[in-house]
């Protein structure tokens, strides 16, 4: 063995301690090899997840990972997020409608429940047309508490979007006189029904601009994303799958508003939170 380091102008000492680190290897490969396929597994159930929800994921099934082990192991194997695109829009300014204040003003981070609301209309192309779908977002946990689709750009599915919200409502915010707004989701429905029949102020950021209502266009860019581009023969199609996937935003998706906890979740353990703070100022 002397001889043959001699012929390969490497040290004795050297071979002897790559020899000794042969099972330590063989030990790091095998665990970077079932990191992978945890890695590949969480991919495969959630494709938009980039290493930082991936990370948290791994953690919430008990497997800590150090998130710079986790962002070598993904660019090294080729798995990746997937991009957004951009959308083009569909709201189109009303000119004979009185114009409405902005109340939200980019403040995206309100400090309750129930305290600001976001929504907007999107719509998703099938082989039968267009199926339009109205939305309404709580900005205090990024939960979608209303929505309606519909075969036809009217307001009827906006307003029913808005109800929806309204009925899903916290009874106990209520009681507490908070007052959501409704960040344009009913700019024209305003006089098929009055937002202040639900209790609602109406707002309305500047017409066209992403910026105004980001929450509400990250939502929409997010669900096309995870819908996968999927071609659609009926509106049926689309309904159920966009149905299947809201279920899955609001019950199991991890939201980094929400510190990468589900929405729901999120608004359990700050329910939980507020209840306990009013209890003790109460005493």
């Amino acid at each position: 063995m002397t001889q043959a380091c001699a012929v390969m102008g490497v040290s004795t000492s050297a071979y002897y301690d790559w020899h000794a680190g042969r099972a330590a290897r063989a030990e790091r490969e095998q665990r970077d090899a079932q990191l992978l396929a945890e890695i590949n597994t969480i991919h495969r159930e959630h494709p938009d997840y980039g290493s930082p929800r991936v990370t948290v994921e791994l953690a919430r099934r008990g497997k800590p990972t150090n998130h710079k082990k986790i962002e070598s192991t993904m660019a090294a194997n080729g798995v990746v997020a997937r991009c957004h695109r951009r959308r083009r829009g569909l709201t189109k300014r009303d000119e004979t409608a009185a114009p409405l204040p902005d109340l939200v003003g980019r403040l995206f981070d309100p400090d309750r429940l129930d305290r600001t609301w976001v929504g907007d209309v999107t719509y998703v192309p099938t082989d039968e047309g267009w199926l339009y779908l109205g939305t309404v977002l709580d900005l205090g946990s990024r939960r979608l508490l209303g929505y309606a689709m519909s075969d036809v750009a009217d307001t009827d599915h906006v307003i029913n979007a808005v109800a929806m919200a309204v009925a899903a409502a916290r009874p106990w915010a209520a009681t507490r006189s908070f007052t959501p707004t409704a960040a344009r989701p009913t700019r024209r429905a305003g006089t098929a029904r009055p937002a202040s029949t639900w209790g609602l102020r109406q707002s309305a950021g500047r017409s066209g601009s992403c910026l105004d209502n980001a929450v509400a266009e990250s939502f929409f860019a997010t669900l096309k994303l995870e819908l996968g581009r999927r071609h659609f023969a009926t509106r049926a199609d689309a309904r159920r799958a966009i149905f299947v996937w809201i279920n899955y935003y609001n019950q199991t998706r991890l939201h980094s508003a929400c510190g990468y906890r589900p929405p729901v979740e999120y608004e359990q353990q700050l329910t939980v939170n507020q209840r306990h703070v009013g209890s003790r100022l109460a005493a």
